[in-house]
């Protein structure tokens, strides 16, 4: 039988973003889908929007008072009809074949949740398509994503996954992390002998931060998040969630040679690395404005992540200070 499928949206504020992810959910060439909206506080009424679209999607709107995008989706989620949960966020746009691509390798592609990789679309500025270079390089953190060749257990994301909803409810669906609730859910699915799948042709347009101080706002509580995450989840730790850490603790000794010793042996191969991203970001992008701007970017994610991380290891494993103790607002309140 062909997969029933309920896309669920959680919002805070964003309506610009909303009209746009509506727009192209209209184009579907598979219209067979519901989608549910929760309006997780809003400050500004996004049911005009909503209903702007009312007579071409089945659509289901919700209004609740603020808690984060993890119990937000759970609350969309008790109230979908179909089999499938997708999840998106606000701020993506999809293609027209995205709903149909997802029922056919629901079929072909045995899993129990499944997640797609995220890109810029052509109509992005200059920022939005250097962050998006940054988050998806095979030189930062981003590296594992994307690709079915660049991951052997792929973590979903919730700006483009699935789950099959009795799986959903089976885990409790995503955890009071308001940070990394994400990954939290696809390690909680694999702990308990569920399988995750990467689809290679449902692929996203991701907005993402549009100036650099909000980006590393982002990496920097993705860092933080990651040492919780590993606590939580202990058979799942991989020694490359530290390298943005040694990335910056390098790069501070680098110029400490340089400084007291005279030397730039270390800084050197900073040196090398910015060339190598600067190379393949042009390739990649074919802008030299872009390429500027996603070497920054690039640096901005390594040391912002890594700095997240090492201060959150050091108070959860030197100062042995709880999760919700050292980072209250990585955590929904009950």
């Amino acid at each position: 039988m062909n997969p029933t499928i309920s896309i669920v949206v959680a919002i805070f504020n964003r309506r610009d973003e909303l009209f746009e992810l509506l727009n192209s959910l209209t184009a579907q060439t598979d219209k067979a889908f519901e989608i549910i909206i929760v309006d997780d506080g809003s400050m500004i009424d996004l049911k005009p929007t909503i209903e702007n679209f009312a007579g071409f999607l089945k659509i289901k709107y919700f209004r609740k008072d603020n808690s984060g995008p993890g119990l937000s989706r759970n609350y969309g989620a008790r109230r979908a009809e179909n089999e499938w949960l997708v999840f998106v966020d606000s701020d993506v746009i999809v293609e027209k074949d995205y709903v149909e691509n997802i029922k056919k390798d629901i079929l072909e592609i045995p899993c129990d949740a499944f997640g797609g990789a995220d890109k810029a679309h052509k109509g992005f500025n200059l920022m939005q398509k250097a962050i998006s270079y940054s988050m998806t390089s095979v030189f930062t953190t981003g590296g594992i994503r994307g690709s079915k060749k660049a991951v052997s257990k792929f973590q979903p994301r919730s700006f483009n996954m699935g789950v099959n909803k009795e799986v959903f409810e089976k885990v409790g669906g995503f955890s009071e992390m308001r940070i990394g609730e994400d990954p939290d859910l696809s390690m909680t699915l694999w702990e308990n002998g569920f399988k995750t799948a990467f689809f290679d042709n449902i692929a996203v347009y991701h907005k993402r931060r549009v100036d650099f101080g909000k980006f590393s706002k982002q990496v920097y509580q993705f860092g933080c998040a990651r040492p919780i995450l590993n606590q939580r989840h202990p058979d799942y730790v991989k020694i490359s969630f530290a390298f943005p850490t040694l990335f910056l603790i390098g790069y501070i000794m680098g110029f400490m040679e340089y400084f007291i010793l005279g030397k730039g042996v270390i800084l050197a191969f900073y040196g090398l690395y910015t060339f190598m991203v600067l190379f393949h970001a042009l390739w990649v992008t074919k802008n030299i404005s872009i390429t500027g701007m996603a070497v920054i970017a690039t640096y901005i994610q390594m040391f912002s992540y890594g700095y997240g991380f090492l201060k959150s290891w050091v108070l959860l494993n030197i100062f042995r200070m709880k999760p919700e103790e050292a980072f209250p607002s990585h955590f929904h309140k009950n």
